[in-house]
C-alpha cells in the first residue's frame, strides 16, 4: 500500500513539474522575432516622462543598464549616449526617441534600442496615506529591421523597498503619519529606489514574459 501511494505521489509530482515547465515556456507574447534577431548590444534611450515629476527620466535611466548587463547584453554607456545626442542638438527624451532606428544604428552600432515611457513616478499624499509609486512600459526594437522584439510593463511602490515612519495610532495618528511619511518620501527621494525595483522587474531576463537571456549570460539559449 505504501509503495502504491509513493508511486502515485511521484506520478502527480511529475505531472505538476511538466505543467510548470509548459507554463514557463508558454509566454503571452511571441518571441520569434527576438530569437531570430539575436541582439548582442542594446542602446538604452532616455525614457519619455508622462508623470508630473521632472526628475523621473534620469531616476529611471540611471538604473536601467544594470539589469540588462546582468542579463547578458552589452549596453551602450549612458554617458556616451547622452554626449552624442547633446552634440547633435538632441536633449529631450521625446526628440531622441523620434530618431529613426536606422540612424541610431549608424551612430551607435547597437543591435537594438530600448524605448521606455514612465507613466507614474513620485510620492502622493491622500489624507491618511502617502504612497510612492513608479510605473513604466518599454519595448525593445531591432535597429536593423525596425521590428519590435519585445514589450513589457512593470511597477513598484514604496512599501516594497522601505519602512514606514510610525508616529501614532488612531485617526489623528494616521493623519500625522501620512503627512510625515510624505515629507520623508519627498525629501529623501524615495522614488529612486522604487524606480530601481521597477527597472529590475521591467527588464528582468528569463521570466515567462521577460527579456531573453543575452549572449554574455551562461543561460543564453536556454529560454
Amino acid at each position: 500500500m505504501t509503495f502504491n501511494i509513493s508511486r502515485k505521489l511521484i506520478a502527480v509530482l511529475s505531472i505538476l513539474l511538466m505543467l510548470t515547465a509548459c507554463a514557463s515556456r508558454s509566454p503571452s507574447q511571441d518571441y520569434t522575432a527576438f530569437r531570430n534577431s539575436k541582439p548582442r548590444s542594446i542602446l538604452v534611450l532616455p525614457p519619455v516622462n508622462d508623470s508630473k515629476e521632472v526628475g523621473a527620466t534620469y531616476g529611471m535611466l540611471s538604473q536601467m543598464t544594470m539589469p540588462l548587463a546582468e542579463g547578458g547584453y552589452y549596453v551602450v554607456p549612458v554617458a556616451e549616449m547622452e554626449e552624442t545626442f547633446r552634440h547633435n542638438g538632441l536633449t529631450t527624451a521625446n526628440d531622441i526617441q523620434d530618431v529613426s532606428p536606422a540612424k541610431l544604428r549608424d551612430i551607435f552600432g547597437a543591435d537594438a534600442a530600448l524605448y521606455t515611457k514612465i507613466t507614474d513616478y513620485g510620492s502622493s499624499y491622500k489624507v491618511i496615506a502617502s504612497t510612492t509609486r513608479v510605473a513604466a512600459t518599454a519595448k525593445l526594437v531591432d535597429l536593423r529591421s525596425g521590428d519590435t522584439l519585445w514589450s513589457g510593463s512593470a511597477s513598484a511602490n514604496g512599501n516594497e523597498v522601505g519602512t514606514n515612519v510610525n508616529v501614532g495610532v488612531g485617526l489623528i495618528g494616521a493623519l500625522v503619519q501620512a503627512a510625515v511619511t510624505h515629507v520623508v518620501n519627498v525629501s529623501s527621494d524615495k522614488s529612486w529606489p522604487v524606480a530601481g525595483l521597477t527597472s529590475q522587474r521591467l527588464l528582468a531576463t528569463g521570466g515567462p514574459n521577460g527579456l531573453l537571456y543575452g549572449p554574455r549570460s551562461p543561460k543564453y539559449g536556454t529560454d
